[in-house]
């Protein structure tokens, strides 16, 4: 099927030239680099800006009364000081 885009030109060049250093024709390149986008996970597509490794930890969300919990142990145990140590 032939469609008509418009991309902007530094894209354009970037893609003519990517291509061309594969070895491949644009529109394979393009096709290609689509092809990709559909079939990437869906986390990946939501065009995030948080790194890769940062998306891991999403699933921890729920855990903030834990980290609460964690930060307040630590806290009151680094509250005590020793008489020793007061010197």
């Amino acid at each position: 099927m032939k469609t008509t885009l418009d991309i902007p030109d530094p894209i354009f060049r970037q893609a003519k030239a990517r291509a061309a250093l594969r070895g491949v024709s644009l529109r394979q390149f393009v096709t290609e680099a689509i092809q990709d986008k559909i079939t990437a996970p869906a986390s990946s597509r939501t065009g995030s800006t948080e790194p890769p490794w940062m998306r891991g930890f999403g699933a921890l969300a729920d855990l903030h009364r834990e980290t609460r919990e964690v930060d307040a142990c630590i806290a009151e145990t680094f509250e005590v000081f020793d008489e020793e140590d007061r010197s």
